[in-house]
C-alpha cells in the first residue's frame, strides 16, 4: 500500500526557516513526479512546488519563488521542501503528493493520486 508521511512542520517566527520531508513507501517513487501543496483555514488547497522524477524540472507558485526549494533523494524515496524567509501568510497545513508513474509536474491537486496526512506550519509575526 502506498504511503506518504510528512514531517518537519512546526512553529517559527517570520523570517525563519523550516525543512519539510516526505517519506514515501509501498512502491518506488523514483519514476514519479512529486508535489507539495498547502491549505490554510477557509481556503482551497493550493500548489506550492513540484519536482519531476529525475529532478531535471521544478515548478513553484509565484508566492514562494526565491524562498522555497523542492528537492528529492530517490535513493531514500524522500522529497524535501526547504522553506526560507517564512511569512505569516505561509501558515497552513502542508501536504506531500505523488502522481502515477511517468507523468509530469502539474499544479492541480486533482492530478495527484497519493497524499500524505499533512504537517502544520505556523509562522508568527
Amino acid at each position: 500500500q502506498v504511503r506518504l508521511v510528512e514531517s518537519g512542520g512546526g512553529l517559527v517566527q517570520a523570517g525563519g526557516s523550516l525543512r519539510l520531508s516526505c517519506a514515501a513507501s509501498g512502491r518506488t517513487f523514483t519514476n514519479t513526479a512529486m508535489g507539495w501543496f498547502r491549505q490554510a483555514p477557509g481556503k482551497e488547497r493550493e500548489f506550492v512546488a513540484g519536482i519531476s522524477w529525475s529532478s531535471s524540472s521544478t515548478n513553484y507558485a509565484d508566492s514562494v519563488k526565491g524562498r522555497f526549494t523542492i528537492s528529492r533523494a530517490n535513493a531514500r524515496n524522500t522529497v524535501y521542501l526547504q522553506m526560507n524567509s517564512l511569512k505569516p501568510e505561509d501558515t497552513a497545513v502542508y501536504y506531500c503528493a505523488a502522481r502515477r508513474p511517468y507523468l509530469g509536474i502539474t499544479t492541480h491537486p486533482t492530478d495527484y493520486d497519493y497524499w500524505g496526512q499533512g504537517t502544520q506550519v505556523t509562522v508568527s509575526s
